[in-house]
């Protein structure tokens, strides 16, 4: 039984799983999703939840963000990092803000003061590590419009900071960085089936992130300039190279960051490579 994030994360979490091999389809208002697994089942609930429902048992695995595991003090087994979201592949954080025109310049100067967020255990903790005396309130959401008017600071979550800059907000501190993980109960990971199986998931879905950012690159490559493409083809490790009908060339074939290709299809071209060819990748497994 598999714990799949609703909200923000619902599409981006279906589309890596039919990367990694899983097709999951949903209804527009259903939370029980059909996934061409006879293995496997599932049900959408929001992040917050999933972790307690991995802790007690409901679902064997689940995918949730780090925070939430924080949050709950959820006691499961944390099996991979998974670092992706809507909008990028970088990690979140959860940060405490206020407004550009604040006096407040430390967690200090918040003693008595009203601070908003979601994450209330959390902060609530952060602020007694510091013993500052801070009342912490639940917010359901839109956190970042209620500074100064109904709260003195907020603690939100960001990944670029540009909605705090729309907001007229500045960062005072960075309580917590986060990132979604494939998380499993205890009770499933010791039965040897199940922990087969949460394994083979997180392998899959790890390949599939993986691949995200790389490129596949095959190309003819004359034998009189093989050294020279070689040193300027950073593979993963050696590209493979095999023999061609013409003893003069061989094919060359590697796995590369997408980043590069536009500086090394020109240089491959200039030492006399021919048909490259630049493919797309499902999943790169180390």
């Amino acid at each position: 039984m598999l714990g799949l994030p609703k909200g923000s994360l619902e599409e981006s979490t279906k589309n890596l799983f039919a990367k990694a091999g899983w097709k999951i389809t949903t209804s527009s208002r259903s939370y029980k999703p059909a996934i061409d697994d006879p293995e496997l089942d599932g049900r959408f609930v929001r992040a917050q939840e999933v972790s307690r429902y991995v802790e007690h048992g409901f679902f064997d695995c689940g995918l949730t963000g780090f925070d939430w595991i924080q949050e709950n003090n959820s006691d499961v087994v944390e099996v991979c990092d998974l670092i992706y979201s809507r909008a990028s592949v970088q990690k979140s954080r959860w940060v405490l803000c206020v407004p550009e025109a604040s006096s407040i310049k430390s967690a200090q100067d918040l003693e008595g003061k009203r601070v908003a967020t979601e994450l209330v255990n959390t902060v609530k903790r952060y602020f007694a590590e510091k013993k500052v005396n801070a009342l912490v309130e639940f917010s359901w959401g839109a956190t970042e419009v209620k500074v100064p008017d109904l709260v003195d600071a907020i603690v939100d979550i960001t990944e670029t900071g540009s909605s705090l800059r729309a907001n007229k907000l500045r960062i005072v501190d960075t309580l917590l960085y986060t990132n979604t993980k494939l998380i499993a109960n205890k009770a499933s990971w010791a039965n040897p089936a199940k922990r087969k199986k949460i394994e083979t998931i997180a392998l899959l879905l790890t390949g599939a992130l993986e691949a995200e950012t790389k490129v596949g690159l095959k190309m003819n490559a004359p034998k009189a300039s093989l050294d020279a493409i070689i040193k300027a083809v950073p593979s993963l490790r050696n590209p493979t190279i095999s023999p061609l009908s013409s003893t003069e060339w061989v094919a060359l074939e590697t796995i590369i960051d997408e980043s590069v290709v536009r500086e090394i299809i020109p240089a491959l071209k200039r030492l006399g490579a021919e048909g490259i060819v630049e493919y797309p990748l499902n999943k790169v497994v180390y």
